[in-house]
């Protein structure tokens, strides 16, 4: 399977007929409007609300989403528009686009501190790697990096390089950067074909195959900071970080699952690392349902939002649009946008 994915640029038999890119874009959005409401709520509050299984249904007219999505097609429109996929290119198109997300009178969804102090100084126009928040590794690198995965034409060291950048220009830290890597990796292996049940073992090598590389043609010199010696060390430690959230998620999957919150086996997922194992967690358990997977993510003490986005751009990516009821592209906010993305990159 990985000497497949490494050798493919584009989509192989099946993707287009299964819609792997529209799936993913809409699923990462359907997951964030069933996790709104249920953000910053205890499990008791969500099940008292929702009943045991969660939400299941979108409300509203349109269904709202949060910052994840609305940063997520910041990303995806900057890529659909480069020219080509170099940091002279992008860096300046995912500059405006967060500069325009950071204003609207739309942003008006709780948006993270990090991502909005990053702004300020881009806005200022402070070169990214100080505009930078040097020490965040929150998962605002990675629950926007959906988009990454889904461009046909991008080779792995291309995937690497742009999921990097865009998490870089507001989360300096290196498990921010490996973080989204790995999730822009993993919605590419399930576009290409892989099971998701193979994504944990394909992420692990990975990450043990990245872990001393440091993309500086597209990160230039972020890694100089007090304290780090050497541009290796400082992302290496962001795949170790990687590597041992990968390990709870092992071992998550090997015990029963105990119907309790996902959370208090892989982590909250207000970080990066954690949101994306967590995700996985919720979607490898319902795999067969993944209505129930986002209900499942959504019904979470932490981060519930990006957890059940993530969740779903996976489920969206391996399963195509058939993932998700159909009178739900009907209701959710944005669904032009997702259309017209997932039609390029489908």
């Amino acid at each position: 399977m990985a000497a497949m994915i490494e050798q493919s640029t584009g989509p192989v038999d099946g993707v287009v007929a299964k819609q792997s890119a529209s799936g993913s874009l809409f699923g990462l959005a359907y997951g964030d409007a069933l996790g709104k409401p249920t953000e910053f709520l205890t499990v008791a509050e969500i099940e008292r609300r929702y009943g045991p299984g969660g939400p299941r249904e979108l409300t509203g007219q349109p269904a709202l989403v949060t910052d994840d999505t609305q940063m997520g097609l910041a990303v995806g429109w900057a890529l659909h528009e480069a020219s080509a996929a170099t940091p002279q290119i992008l860096e300046p198109l995912l500059r405006e686009r967060f500069l325009a997300w950071a204003v609207s009178p739309d942003n008006n969804r709780a948006p993270g501190m990090t991502c909005l102090r990053a702004c300020g100084e881009l806005a200022r126009g402070t070169r990214w790697q100080q505009a930078t928040v040097a020490g965040s590794k929150g998962c605002g690198a990675n629950m926007r990096v959906t988009p990454v995965g889904l461009v046909p034409d991008y080779d792995l060291d291309t995937l690497s390089g742009v999921a990097q950048l865009q998490a870089g220009l507001t989360h300096g830290h290196p498990t921010g950067l490996a973080a989204s890597e790995l999730t822009a990796y993993a919605v590419r292996v399930l576009r290409d074909g892989a099971s998701l049940t193979e994504v944990p073992a394909l992420l692990r090598q990975r990450a043990r195959q990245q872990r001393t590389v440091y993309r500086g043609d597209w990160l230039g010199d972020l890694w100089q900071r007090p304290g780090v010696d050497h541009p290796t060390s400082f992302i290496a430690r962001g795949w170790d970080e990687c590597l041992a959230a990968l390990d709870r998620l092992d071992a998550a999957l090997a015990a029963p699952d105990d119907g309790g919150d996902p959370c208090g086996r892989t982590g909250d997922g207000w970080i990066a690392e954690e949101a994306l194992v967590t995700a996985l967690l919720c979607a490898l358990w319902h795999r067969d349902d993944p209505v129930t997977a986002l209900a499942r993510a959504a019904t979470t003490a932490g981060d519930s939002d990006s957890i059940a986005a993530l969740a779903g751009a996976f489920l969206g990516a391996e399963r195509g649009m058939s993932a998700w009821p159909t009178h739900w592209s009907d209701q959710i906010e944005y669904a032009d946008q997702f259309a017209t993305l997932g039609t390029a990159w489908d």
